[in-house]
Parts: C-alpha cells; structure tokens; sequence
C-alpha cells in the first residue's frame, strides 16, 4: 500500500499528492525522529530550568540528576546524531550521483538510534539511573545509590545507538568506495584517498594539481566518519567494561580500585567522547558549511585544497585534543594538560576559524544574496561557533580552568552556544535547504513562521549561553542545586531564553507538518518500492 506526500500550493491553498522514494522517506525518518528527540530534549531542559529557580513538587532530586543524565545523550544521540545521519546517508550517494550502498542498513541505523536513545532515557526515568554522562565509577556501579538493572538498560541502550552508528559508519565508506551495478568501474582506494583529504593534502605541493575524485562535502563527512568511528568503538568497550565491574560488584567482588587505573579510564574516556565534542562536530560542521556556501552561491569553494588540508589536520588535532577536559585533574600529567590542553586546544581556533573564513569568502564572492532561509541559518551557526569557540578555548588555560571548571560556564557559553546556536541552526540550515529536494518541490507553508523560528532560536540559544555563563562567573556550579536562590536572576532569564528555544521549535514543526500535509507524516514510516532506480537520490 502506497500512501501519499503533500505539496502545498500556494497561491491557491490546494494539496498535490506526490510519491516518495525510498532514498526521500530514509532520509525524513531520520529527521522527524531527530527533530522530536529535540523537542523532548528542550522539554528536558526546560524542567531543569525550573528546577534551578525552584524545586519542582513533581520531580524528586533523583529524577532530576536522571534528567540531567538523560537530556545531553537525547539531545546528542537521538536528535544530532539521526539528523546528521539522514543527511548525510542522503548526500553522500546524492552528491556522488550514484546509489546508497544499503538502505536497509541506513533504515536499521534509524531505527537502533531511535529505539536505543528511548531505552536510555525510560532506563533514567523509571530507576532513577543518574551516573551522569561521564560514567566515572563508582557512580555507575554504586548499587547504594543506583540498581543493577537501571545501569544495565541503560548500557543497553547506549550501545544500540552504538551499534547503529556502526552500521552507519559501514554505509558511509562503503558508498564512497563501491562501484554500484552497471556504473564504470571505480577506484575505491583513491576514492578512499580523496575521501580523508589526503589527495588535498599532497595537491598543496604539486605544481600540476590533480583533480579530486570526491568532492569536499563528502571529504569532510567521510573525515567526521572516522572519528564516528572510533567513538563508537570506544564507548561499547566502555560499557562492556562498566558491566563488568557492574556483575562483579553484584556477586560480591569489588573492582573499583584493583582493576583498572582510575586516571587511565578517565583518559581513555575522555579521548573517546572528545571524538564527538571536538572533532566530529567540528569536521562535520565545516563540511556542511562547505556545502551550503557553494549550494546556496552556485560558485566553486574558495581555498578549496586548503580546506581538503585543513580537515586532515583536524585529524591531528581531534585526536590529541582531549586533555583540555582534565585540566583540573591533580593526577593528570603536566606535560598533556600543556601540550594536549592547552596548545593543541587553541589550534582548533585556527582550523575551526580557517573553515570559518572560507565559508564567509564563498558566500561573500557571490554578493548580493538573497536572505534565504538556508542562507539566514547558515550566518546563525557561523555566528554561534564564532562565540562558543573562543568560550572553550578560554577554558583551556590552565589559570582560567581553575576558576572556569565545573561551572555553569562550561554549559552555558561554550557547549549549549555551540550545540544550539552554532551546530543545530547549520542543521537548521540543511533542513530548510533539502526540504523541497525531499519532498518533490514543496513550498513552506509559512515564511512569517521560519522567519520567526530564526530570532526566537537565534536569541534563546545565545541568551541563555549568556546568563548561563554570568552564573558560572559568579559562582554557580554545573550538576548541582542550588536552595537558597542564589542564582535565581540569571535562572529565570536563562528559562525565559529556553522558552524562546522551545517556541522557536514549536514554529518549526507546525510549519513543516503543515508543508507535508499529516498524511505525508504517516507516509513517511511507511514502506516504499524497493525498485534499483528508485534507490538513486534525487538530484536538484
């Protein structure tokens, strides 16, 4: 059974009924899904909001440490990560003119996120499971604090999302390299080549430049995909490993201090998660830049072989970054809070800022633009990673890390800028500008409401970075409560900043539900002809 797709006609207000292929209604799953998780993750954030200012009757203190556990992993996993995983699995094949290598792989991929992220989450909200997303032991195996079956389902959980990004990872490389059924034979280790920036890299030194087999937005997504990679590998050895001191604490043999060093695992971890946080995002981010800029402008990227440079670099540098997050860690060596923390920290100002002019040259050589929604988003997130950079990158000094560290500073002018400001108005930008792509030439049903999602998410997300950060300046520590109304002013402005978010986002789901029509939702999840040509994505 076919169902239908909605256009929305607008001068004359009538809906045209349109088939989707498979490759479109992939790649919307994977947006809905992320786009609720979002949602749920700014309700999330606006309970704890509340909760700062005044305790809410409703909501224990366990269930809002649970709360504060779940929300960063709904909002990196189940909204970041399905958003930028249809996108991409769309634009790879897209931009390469030729089929996904798997799309059953890519809807299992949506569907082990998705499911993955909830099991997490419901493991939080009916055990109360508040290890907090740096894991450090003893909390998630302290069985006075938290039970066994909560830290297991929420391991569980993790690592579905794990497995799916792995799935993900395989899809990715295997489209860039294979030479699909009735194609001309390609070469799939000088694809691979291209694809990592190396054939960028060794073009700076030729004199006859050799042409790219990959263009630079899949360069930089296949970048981003091997720090995907690693994380993933790095976070199911972790719960793997958490169960395991998990099982042995419960038949009565403790491993927190015999089995693994302490500072060990923290370095570990925090080489892994950083593989998100510093690289992936980054890398991803760049290359989306990349794409909208030359997309939006119709002209060639600006600097092109240094941008294919710039994302090998960022290699280096993504994978010796993760010391600046133990900086204030007394056992941590001196040698890697310096070379590591500091030094390379602040090197991520020069690639992340390279990526940063090359998209503000393209977009600048191609004046007068028309203020597009694409092209208004876009300015947002570069503005966004423009204030959320330097932030972290004040963070990684040794003298203001002391006063910086654990603070509301941390998540406010550095991570929430970066993550709502900077990373999701780049996601924003995507999703309006592959809109009527995916869905046959539609036409957004409001400009006045993409217009106001635009101020309401551009002010809430830099507003409440702001008076996040004016809290932690003065004192107010992250992942901790506060009862005597101490921090209440810069609370509630906060709150009314998540509010703005949250009405923002309200805007943007209206606008697009009302675009596609409420069958075309109901379509999206539906089945759809498996046919070969109806696997090739479709082009502008």
């Amino acid at each position: 059974m076919s169902f239908s797709y909605t256009l929305l006609n607008g001068e004359q207000g009538l809906f045209k009924p349109v088939s989707l292929t498979p490759m479109q209604k992939m790649t919307l799953r994977f947006v809905v899904i992320g786009l609720l998780y979002y949602g749920f993750a700014v309700i999330e954030g606006m309970i704890m909001r509340m909760y700062q200012v005044k305790p809410i009757d409703m909501v224990t203190t366990d269930q809002y440490f649970a709360i504060l556990t779940a929300h960063p992993l709904v909002g990196i996993f189940g909204s970041t990560y399905s958003i930028v995983f249809g996108a991409f699995l769309f634009l790879v094949p897209f931009l390469m003119k030729k089929p996904l290598w798997s799309i059953k792989l890519a809807n299992y991929t949506c569907g082990l996120v998705a499911i993955g992220t909830f099991v997490l989450w419901f493991s939080g909200f009916l055990t109360h499971y508040a290890p907090l997303y740096t894991l450090y032991w003893p909390l998630p195996v302290d069985f006075s604090q938290f039970s066994l079956g909560g830290g297991i389902f929420f391991i569980f959980g993790v690592a579905l999302v794990m497995v799916g990004t792995v799935f993900f990872v395989i899809n990715i490389f295997k489209t860039i390299a294979y030479t699909p059924e009735g194609f001309e034979k390609q070469p799939a280790g000088a694809l691979i080549s291209s694809a990592l920036g190396i054939s960028g890299l060794k073009n700076l030194f030729r004199k006859n430049k050799k042409e790219h087999l990959v263009s630079l937005p899949v360069a930089a997504i296949a970048r981003g995909t091997v720090d995907t990679a690693l994380n993933a590998a790095i976070i199911l050895f972790t719960g793997v490993l958490i169960l395991v001191y998990m099982f042995a604490e419960l038949f009565g043999t403790s491993l927190k201090h015999s089995a693994i060093d302490a500072l060990l695992y923290k370095n570990w971890f925090w080489w892994g998660l950083d593989l998100i946080a510093d690289g992936l995002v980054l890398i991803f981010v760049a290359g989306t830049w990349y794409l909208l800029a030359t997309l939006i402008t119709g002209k060639k990227l600006f600097m092109e072989n240094w941008a294919r440079a710039a994302l090998f670099v960022e290699m280096v540098v993504s994978w010796t970054v993760w010391s600046h997050h133990l900086m204030s860690d007394q056992a941590q060596p001196g040698i890697l809070k310096i070379l590591s923390g500091e030094m390379v920290t602040a090197f991520e100002l020069i690639t992340q800022g390279l990526a940063f002019f090359i998209t503000l040259i393209t977009l600048w050589s191609a004046k007068p633009l028309q203020m597009t929604n694409p092209l208004k988003f876009l300015l947002g997130g570069l503005l966004g990673f423009a204030l959320a950079v330097p932030a972290g990158i004040m963070q990684a000094d040794l003298g203001l890390n002391r006063i910086l560290h654990n603070t509301q500073w941390i998540v406010g002018p550095h991570v929430h800028v970066a993550i709502l400001v900077g990373l999701t108005m780049t996601l924003y930008s995507a999703i309006y500008f592959l809109l009527p792509i995916l869905t046959n030439g539609a036409k957004l049903y409001s400009q006045k409401l993409a217009s106001l999602h635009f101020w309401f998410h551009l002010l809430g997300g830099i507003g409440m970075g702001a008076f996040m950060g004016m809290a932690g300046l003065n004192g107010m520590l992250r992942r901790t409560i506060y009862y005597n109304g101490e921090f209440n002013v810069f609370m509630i402005l906060a709150g009314l900043s998540g509010l703005l978010l949250l009405l923002g986002f309200l805007l943007f789901f209206f606008n697009i539900v009302m675009t596609v029509g409420l069958k075309g939702v109901i379509g999206i999840f539906m089945p759809a002809s498996t046919r070969t040509k109806d696997l090739l994505p479709a082009q502008a």
